[in-house]
């Protein structure tokens, strides 16, 4: 099997975060989110995945160099490909063509999720959703009263259904899949200037193919701060506690769930919950909860609650919520 994780936006809600790191490797709990994905995928999958294709945008090289190595780390060989422009979803699937063959998964990058369930590689296609109260902002799957899939909408402007697609998709023919999102190209079937992949799942439905509804128990969005520090302190919660091993604690105070990386330093402060410190943090007379804090920072007589806070960023007798990119200062 092959997966496709197209991941080359700009993460603009994200900002200043992701002016110097792209968004899927915005770390939760300790890992980048498309890690994280790239191993929830494998878990429910009972073939090995063979390749992954990471779709992006120039990123750099050492930014490639980790999505490869993310690949090795479940046993696939890793590839790179580049949307040179955001042109949509089926575009950025497109950009990985060499890849759509046979079984295929796609999950985009932004997305996390929690389930309890395998994959069933037998049928013609899998699109998992989830149930919400306002899917207007999401493409939207209809269904027949056995869960297949009668219709897809992108975006909505009237209720026609709550089941929101959340970025995962399964193909057990992806040269098909392949086929359509050549046909929309070639003759520029936009939507609101963009190619959406709904387009291209619609029309395979009209000749045959029938997908079938996944549900997720958890769907973890990372679209701006205040959702990304939701969704780290709620992944902790999935995690085995304890998750502060190799930390130098002294003098404090660890209130579940958390995660503090191996070579932080927690001196005479309370963390917790939901709260992730990378490496080589220092924290010293403080308080942190529900933040999230990337590596080389230093906090200092703090007191932070809903933050989300970069790399090499120094803050100092502050109070209250705060979002900083790498390399500010504050106090």
């Amino acid at each position: 099997m092959n997966l496709i994780i197209p991941m080359a936006g700009m993460g603009k809600r994200l900002r200043p975060h992701t002016l110097t790191t792209p968004k899927p490797l915005i770390p939760i709990a300790g890992k980048p989110i498309v890690q994280r994905l790239v191993e929830d995928i494998a878990k429910v999958t009972p073939e090995t995945i063979q390749n992954i294709g990471f779709v992006v945008g120039h990123f750099g090289e050492e930014v490639e160099k980790e999505l490869l190595a993310i690949a090795s780390r479940v046993g696939a060989k890793g590839h790179i490909f580049y949307q040179e422009q955001a042109l949509g979803t089926a575009h950025a699937v497109d950009c990985a063509k060499p890849l759509l063959q046979g079984k295929v998964s796609v999950a985009f990058a932004d997305t996390l999720f929690r389930a309890d369930f395998t994959l069933d590689v037998n049928q013609d296609g899998i699109i998992w959703v989830k149930e919400i109260e306002d899917a207007s902002a999401f493409g939207v799957v209809k269904t027949d009263d056995s869960g297949i899939i009668t219709a897809f909408i992108e975006k909505p402007k009237t209720p026609i259904s709550n089941k929101a697609i959340i970025g995962i998709y399964y193909f057990k023919e992806a040269e098909k899949l392949a086929v359509e999102l050549t046909h929309m190209i070639d003759n520029k079937m936009l939507v609101s200037g963009e190619y959406q992949l709904t387009v291209a799942l619609e029309n395979l439905l009209q000749k045959g193919v029938k997908f079938s509804t996944g549900t997720v128990d958890e769907w973890l969005d990372c679209g701006n701060k205040n959702i990304t520090v939701q969704s780290n302190a709620r992944y902790l919660t999935f995690l085995p506690q304890n998750g502060h091993a190799g930390a130098e604690l002294v003098d404090a105070k660890i209130i579940e769930p958390v995660f503090v990386a191996p070579g932080a330093k927690i001196h005479n402060s309370v963390i917790g919950p939901g709260v992730s410190i990378g490496e080589g943090t220092v924290v010293v007379n403080s308080k942190v909860a529900n933040s999230l804090i990337q590596t080389n920072t230093r906090i200092e007589d703090a007191a932070l609650t809903n933050s989300m806070i970069g790399s090499y960023v120094k803050v100092k007798g502050y109070a209250g919520e705060l979002s900083l990119g790498d390399y500010s200062e504050i106090g």
